[in-house]
């Protein structure tokens, strides 16, 4: 039988540290001749066919405009190699600076968007914006992935889920219970 731990209360406001819904991501845009990149860690998956995922970008954020404007982005899944740069990334604005040159990443042409994909991720889901009802509202963009690479080792890669206060965690091991799933909820 599974123990019960001891709790004590907990600032809502820091519930973040263990509802993340995923591994950090960098989200790369284009707005006319200019390119972007942005650290995100506020997205979710929402649906498989047509595959959506919905991202929580602030108003504030210089990549907010770029995306509303074209309608477009790359998701990024970095891995721990690039832990540093995805820090410089989050504490830099890409209105003041060209972050794929000050951070040394490479852009790379995306098959159907026109932002660019990061070379150095592990892999990238180029995304087109699906529904905008809650962009004035709430920030949140719903993405249709339209076109994914990803590299095919590791199959499971080391990625960077943030617990706030500048900590990462790193995902863990693999534990497989595919055995007990029903075939048509794998």
């Amino acid at each position: 039988m599974t123990k019960h731990p001891r709790k004590s209360d907990f600032p809502v406001s820091q519930v973040r540290r263990y509802l993340e819904p995923g591994p950090i991501v960098l989200v790369s845009s284009k707005w006319r001749d200019k390119t972007n990149i942005m650290t995100l860690g506020w997205h979710t998956i929402l649906e498989f066919s047509p595959s959506l995922v919905g991202c929580m970008i602030s108003g504030g954020n210089h990549s907010f405009h770029m995306i509303r404007n074209s309608g477009e982005c790359v998701i990024n899944l970095p891995t721990t190699a690039l832990i540093d740069t995805v820090v410089r990334i989050g504490n830099t604005s890409g209105a003041e600076i060209d972050k794929f040159v000050e951070v040394g990443l490479t852009p790379q042409k995306g098959q159907e968007v026109d932002a660019p994909l990061i070379g150095e991720c592990h892999a990238n889901f180029e995304c087109r914006l699906h529904d905008d009802a809650l962009v004035d509202k709430y920030n949140f963009f719903i993405f249709e992935l339209v076109k994914a690479h990803a590299a095919p080792s590791p199959r499971h890669p080391e990625t960077l889920h943030y617990t706030g206060d500048g900590v990462f965690m790193v995902s863990g091991k693999i534990i497989s219970r595919r055995s007990l799933f029903r075939p048509d909820m794998l």
